[in-house]
């Protein structure tokens, strides 16, 4: 039986040429296979004449071997931009990390390597860059930050996940409001009143485009995997209408409210701040602190005892106090009901020494201690936690003897009016020797508030705020973590999660409203009746109208104040920034419109971050998440250590220790370290301390050290060092180039 042969059809031209380049490509393989035997058997019988062979020879045979190489095979060919780098045809010698780490990212970048798609089968896992202030170029810190969740991200996207790394930058209010007055004062000895509030915004937009601008290259040259295609900021249209969003629906949800009280004012920002932007510092005795404003060192640890007579000639009543210019708005001297020292006071009136004011003697169980000092308290209702209370209680007048720059205003009377209040400290002394009324000072231990950002000792003034809510969203926050059965929220380290509950069991409610002029305004507009009899904004807190803008807001008040005529205008002040960075894992996807990337990507997976910020934004982020969006944020809360200086402080602009990722990656002079300094912001004075400090840490300026070598450096640390210290991290780099 005849076998039958397959059909055969001739080949076409291009068949034929794919046979040829396979049969070549074939051929190359044994020749390849060939040679490695050669060599493989070459190196065997170099031992046996290695003894024999003169060295002579092998040297000439090296030098011949150098000499006939081409240069240029160990450089890399020029890589027109946004193409897959070109390589060259030999290995370099020496490694250069500026040679091996360029033109990748850009090709990387318009490959849409990074892009995540919504409409995905692939698992997601998303993390939200904690976005960097706007206020100037990125530090070490920043660098860290990038290179773990780098690590993270890039190994979930290996692993097949539909990964999601969104970047964005923070207006960064308060931060970045103060970097460009000190500018404007710089450049053109102008304050921000000086130019307006129009041209003032103008300004910082133009800061927000040159630094801007800058992060997101630093970004890029770190090599940081970022989905480029939804980059935001805090202030542009959509995270804006965020903000307004949640504004709103919190008011109407009574969340938001405005009230009266007592708040921590900063002199030299003439803005509120809220608690946690407060840090204390122990004082145990007479010491004398730099207070901005003043020339000279403000003594602290004092605490100062004087005398009011007693109306009637009764006597006097000895009261002590560790801020003595505030006696200037006492309204009344506070003894316990039991004390019978003075129980023939009870309903006598104090007189005060300066404009005559009676000040009631009242009963106070709760405030005085009779067995502390004199038993006796003097009562500043409108500047002191405590005795806002008791003025409460006691229904006692609130006099504000404060201007909001932290100098005595016409209720301090005439003889102090305009001094800044430590200068009129001391005038209040040497008035109260003057009337003999002065009964000495002691030392005193005391704990002192300072603005975070300014260093100014803060002030307790009364003022109209905006606040929110916190008790019922902060315990959902806190069972998030807590529930044993049902936990959502994971910290890591673990050790975090007692801090969590510590500070959401104990946590206040929060102002949110800012004297700035940089930051999303408040959507809320005041209704002046034409027969109101006080005019001043905010008079009556029925008058304010919540709005998601002006058109909205007159609408509004036409309905509620139907047939009257009113002046309607917007409240100056804008939100805390801390408000719309804890929207930051809605307003990235779209929130509040109901998009395709908060369907597939909300909740996020991880936040990493910087352990100082868990109250200011973590904790915020999760009680906005779980309000607003139904869900915890995220799942898991990964808390990296801290970049510090040599001498264990924290990177800060304003100390002039930080050290931008880049000049790690490309290498610095010291020369040029310090001229980066002085075309900074910080006050010349600081310039000199701060080059001090470069001197010694980087005599030899930083050696180059490549993006790679870099953030491998920063991601071994955080397995060693809970504080990093920035120059043993640049000796670490400069050790892996040099390998």
């Amino acid at each position: 039986m005849q076998s039958q042969l397959p059909d055969t059809k001739p080949l076409t031209e291009e068949e034929l040429e794919r046979k040829k380049k396979k049969e070549e490509k074939a051929r190359e393989k044994e020749l390849k296979k060939l040679k490695a035997l050669e060599k493989a058997e070459a190196a065997k019988l170099k031992p046996q004449q290695g003894s024999n062979a003169p060295k002579k020879s092998a040297k000439k045979s090296a030098k011949r071997e150098a000499d006939d190489e081409n240069p240029e095979d160990f450089v890399d060919p020029e890589t027109p931009l946004g193409e897959k780098k070109r390589l060259s045809s030999q290995m370099a010698k020496q490694y250069s990390p500026a040679a091996v780490e360029k033109s990748w990212y850009a090709w990387w970048e318009k490959s849409s390597f990074f892009q995540a798609d919504a409409s995905s089968s692939k698992p997601p896992f998303v993390i939200a860059l904690p976005p960097p202030n706007v206020t100037g170029a990125l530090h070490i810190g920043h660098a860290l930050t990038g290179a773990i969740e780098d690590t993270i991200i890039r190994w979930r996207r290996m692993s097949g996940y539909n990964t999601l790394w969104v970047p964005g930058i923070d207006h960064a209010g308060i931060a970045t409001q103060v970097v460009v007055e000190k500018k404007l004062m710089r450049e053109r000895r102008l304050t921000r009143h000086d130019v307006g509030r129009e041209e003032f915004v103008n300004e910082v937009w133009k800061w927000k485009t040159k630094y801007g601008g800058t992060i997101l290259r630093q970004l890029r040259r770190l090599g940081a995997s970022l989905d480029w295609s939804r980059e935001c900021f805090t202030m542009d249209e959509k995270r804006s209408k965020a903000v307004t969003e949640a504004f709103i629906r919190l008011y109407k949800e009574g969340l938001i409210y405005r009230d009266l009280r007592l708040v921590n004012w900063d002199c030299v920002l003439r803005t509120a701040i809220s608690d946690i932007e407060v840090d204390y510092t122990d004082i145990k005795a007479r010491t004398l602190i730099k207070v901005p404003g003043y020339e000279k060192p403000v003594e602290f640890g004092v605490l100062t005892s004087f005398a009011y007579a007693l109306e009637g000639d009764l006597g006097e009543i000895v009261v002590a106090t560790t801020r003595v210019e505030t006696m200037l708005g006492d309204t009344a001297v506070a003894i316990h009901p039991e004390d019978k020292r003075y129980s023939h006071l009870h309903g006598k009136f104090a007189i005060h020494p300066f404009n005559g004011r009676k000040l009631p003697i009242i009963c106070d169980a709760i405030l005085v201690d009779p067995s502390f000092g004199t038993g006796a308290v003097k009562i500043t209702p409108a500047h002191d936690p405590n005795d806002f209370e008791v003025g409460k209680r006691h229904n006692l007048e609130f006099i504000n003897i404060f201007t909001d720059d932290g100098k005595i205003n016409s209720n301090g009377g005439a003889e102090f009016a305009g001094m800044p209040r430590f200068k009129a400290r001391e005038a209040v002394i040497d008035a109260l020797q003057k009337k003999k009324l002065y009964r000495g000072a002691q030392n005193n231990e005391m704990r002192l508030g300072l603005c975070s950002r300014t260093n100014d000792v803060i002030e307790p003034m009364i003022k109209p705020q905006w606040y929110v809510s916190c008790s019922s969203m902060a315990k959902l926050a806190l069972d998030a973590a807590m529930d044993d059965q049902n936990s959502k929220l994971e910290f890591i380290p673990k050790q975090y999660t007692a801090e969590w509950k510590r500070w959401l069991d104990n946590i206040r409610d929060w102002c949110i409203s800012r004297q700035l002029w940089w930051g999303h305004r408040i959507p809320a507009w005041y209704v002046t009746l034409e027969d109101d009899e006080q005019k001043e904004l905010g008079a009556y807190n029925d008058h304010w109208i919540v709005a998601r803008d002006e058109e909205q807001a007159l609408a509004e008040a036409r309905k509620k104040h139907s047939g009257k005529k009113f002046e309607m205008s917007q409240d100056p002040d804008v939100l805390d920034t801390w408000f719309s960075a804890g929207l930051f894992p809605l307003s990235v996807l779209g929130w509040p419109d109901d998009t395709a990337d908060l369907k597939a990507f909300y909740p996020t997976s991880v936040l990493e971050t910087g352990h100082d910020i868990i109250f200011f934004w973590v904790a915020r982020m999760v009680m906005f998440g779980i309000k607003l969006g139904g869900d915890v944020p995220f799942s898991k809360v990964y808390l990296h250590p801290m970049i510090r200086d040599a001498h264990g402080r924290k990177m800060s602009k304003s100390l002039g220790n930080v050290i931008d990722p880049l000049e790690v990656i490309n290498g610095i002079s010291l020369e040029d370290l310090h001229k980066k300094l002085e075309e900074g912001n910080l006050d010349p004075n600081e310039v000199a301390i701060a080059k001090e400090g470069q001197q010694k840490d980087f005599p030899n300026g930083i050696a180059e050290c490549g993006a790679d070598a870099l953030r491998f450096a920063l991601v071994s640390y955080t397995a060693q060092a809970v504080g990093q210290q920035v120059m043993e991290c640049c000796s670490f780099c400069h050790e892996q180039t040099s390998r």
